[in-house]
């Protein structure tokens, strides 16, 4: 089986923290899985949850803008975020749900290994530039 099929079937069947009930998607992940640039995010907001892809609300659409405006593709990046379930209300991701869902995103890493992981806003980059990712 696929290497990422596979983990996305584990995060959708995941139930490592509350957010699991509330979610109508899991937001795995989306583009070119030999992408040399990677882009992470913090969380899924209402239409992600919705539609199950990352950055397809208003933050997407921005970085569809810029993306257009240096000539790259969405097709050829691979866009993720740290949580894969929506918080409430679109809150800040809590440290246990971060911890909860890093798994997935170490591994998405692992299997794209990306030249460049290019962070979106202060809690991918806070997680993501410790140490201990």
């Amino acid at each position: 089986m696929d290497k990422f099929k596979e983990l996305r079937e584990r995060c959708e069947r995941c139930t490592d923290c509350p957010l699991h009930a509330t979610r109508t998607n899991c937001v795995f992940g989306t583009g070119n899985s030999d992408a040399d640039l990677m882009f992470v995010g913090e969380a899924p907001g209402e239409q992600e949850d919705l539609s199950g892809t990352p950055f397809v609300g208003r933050a997407g659409q921005l970085l569809d803008r810029y993306l257009y405006a240096v000539d790259i593709r969405r097709e050829e990046v691979y866009i993720a975020n740290i949580l894969k379930c929506r918080p409430p209300n679109n809150r800040d991701p809590r440290p246990e749900e971060e911890d909860a869902c890093i798994k997935y995103l170490r591994e998405q890493v692992r299997l794209v290994q990306p030249k460049v992981i290019v962070c979106l806003g202060r809690i991918s980059a806070m997680r993501l530039i410790k140490p201990d990712f």
